[in-house]
């Protein structure tokens, strides 16, 4: 073997110097400016090794897509990406790779079974709806194709790949319960991460940024207040998904039987309530309420219904009625969400207001992707794209018109409702029905979050909690061996805690 190899380097040994060259040189056009077309045919074999590698290690590839997906914001915030690629690139090529690994490997597991359903139902209407708008020309200008696939893709498309990639990857117990610790392992960093910020100080490309675009909506009141957006894009954006997630943590917390599960579910729901302060994100508190204020419906106990139902009547009351806590500027900032007079409250309304008199004449919307620059100065439509719609509901209303946001709520509310169902009905297992319960309650959070902020449908948000809600609709098809495997666990657990007392007992002789 070693004499043909130096056999042929003897013979060739240019030549694999000059491809390692130009590899390199590849490389560095992509590190340095993007992906140009010279980086992309040399960079080529690297892709196929790549999509050969994720067709080899599939559920690697799942988990690396979840990774990607929750700190994508983060790595292009700290300059840690190449230039030239758009954010949905990475996480859309991992999707449509492990949903063609899905497909060739229909046959030998017919995981497609448990994908028909209503959610699947509500996004193909939405979905269906959303690539009728290719013909949406309000503005007067001509199909926009770029533009129209740019938004849908990230309005419409990203949705169903969410719902089809969790439904199919997650499909067995242990898979659910590594999930629902990966995710909170990685919510507990986006948590440090904050602490970090607020204690520490930034990383140079954060200080960049906060001191430059986010300078007015994040270094508030005078200098003297910063909100902290840890691994996100912004803080609203942290503080409503930080909200969300403590929702789901705390509700699986309580749900769950088995110990080691249930304390680090607790702590993870603990230290992300408390993560959600430091963003001043008053909407999150609201958020976070309302997540709990769902479960004391889902519970189908009296006594925990009572118990939560005790527990937001009271902190609500503390908030609402009371001056507890004024001391924290953050908390001080969080009660703020409760007071009508509230000055940036009242911008909201006025610019929803104005909006409203502009769209009147636009049933289907100014069409979707369309932005500030694709609509000339002088078009009626123009003021539409320069007002802030300050939600992700008025920039669909803008961008699908009337007939547009009544199809997502319907959608979205049929979605939500077939999701309540399975846990009401079809779910025996009250720790699973917890999972449940906590993933709905969760994307109640974020939705409400999404009326009030434009944050639904970013990174990692939309992926992590459309995902979520759609392993509802998995959670019946692994019943059985959910109660199998925690039974299992159980087992262990006891016979731990026997061990522990024999020895303990062994001790005092």
């Amino acid at each position: 073997m070693q004499n043909k190899f130096a056999t042929y380097t003897d013979g060739n040994g240019g030549r694999a110097i000059l491809l390692f060259l130009l590899f390199s040189v590849a490389i560095y056009q992509f590190v340095s400016v993007g992906i140009g077309p010279f980086a992309m045919i040399c960079l080529s074999p690297l892709v196929i090794a790549a999509i050969y590698v994720a067709f080899r290690w599939r559920t690697a590839t799942f988990w690396l897509l979840f990774f990607i997906n929750y700190f994508l914001q983060w790595f292009n915030k700290n300059g840690w990406l190449p230039g030239g690629i758009p954010l949905s690139f990475y996480n859309e090529g991992l999707e449509i790779i492990l949903l063609v690994i899905a497909i060739i490997d229909a046959r030998k597991s017919p995981c497609f079974d448990r994908t028909v359903n209503v959610m699947l139902l509500a996004l193909m209407i939405w979905c269906g709806f959303c690539t009728l708008e290719i013909f949406n020309d309000t503005c007067g200008l001509g199909m926009n194709l770029w533009a129209w696939y740019t938004g849908a893709r990230l309005m419409a498309f990203q949705l169903l790949y969410a719902f089809l990639i969790f439904i199919i990857y997650i499909d067995k117990p242990k898979t659910l319960i590594y999930y629902i610790v990966f995710w909170g392992v990685l919510s507990l960093f986006s948590v440090i991460w904050a602490w970090k910020q607020k204690n520490i100080g930034f990383t140079d490309m954060e200080r960049a940024w906060i001191n430059g675009p986010g300078r007015t909506t994040h270094i508030i009141r005078w200098g003297t207040l910063i909100r902290y957006f840890s691994t996100h894009n912004d803080a609203a954006s942290y503080g409503i998904a930080i909200a969300s997630t403590a929702v789901a943590y705390l509700i699986f917390a309580l749900t769950n039987k088995i110990k080691k599960y249930r304390y680090f579910f607790l702590i993870t729901g603990l230290a992300c309530t408390w993560g959600m302060f430091p963003s001043g994100t008053r909407t999150a508190i609201i958020c976070f309420f309302a997540g709990i204020a769902t479960f004391a419906f889902l519970s189908k106990s009296a006594k925990l219904t009572a118990l939560v139902s005790s527990l937001f009547a009271i902190c609500l009351f503390l908030l609402v009625f009371t001056d507890i806590g004024n001391g924290n500027d953050f908390i001080k900032r969080m009660r703020s969400a409760f007071d009508k007079n509230d000055a940036s409250m009242n911008v909201r309304d006025i610019n929803k207001a104005s909006i409203k008199k502009y769209i009147q004449e636009a049933p289907w919307g100014i069409g979707i992707g369309m932005m500030r620059d694709d609509v000339p100065a002088n078009n009626k439509y123009r003021m539409l794209t320069e007002i802030p719609p300050d939600s992700e509901y008025v920039y669909i209303w803008v961008r699908t018109g009337k007939i547009g946001i009544i199809i997502y709520v319907l959608t979205t509310l049929i979605m939500f409702g077939g999701a309540c169902w399975i846990v009401l009905f079809r779910i025996k297992s009250s720790s699973l029905r917890g999972i449940g319960a906590g993933l709905c309650c969760a994307f109640v959070s974020i939705q409400l979050g999404g009326y009030a902020n434009q944050i639904l449908m970013n990174f990692p948000n939309c992926f992590l909690f459309y995902g979520g809600l759609s392993m509802v609709y998995a959670l019946p098809f692994m019943e059985k061996e959910w109660i199998a495997f925690e039974n299992e666990e159980l087992a262990k657990q006891a016979e731990r805690k026997r061990l522990k007392l024999e020895k303990k007992k062994a001790s005092r002789v």
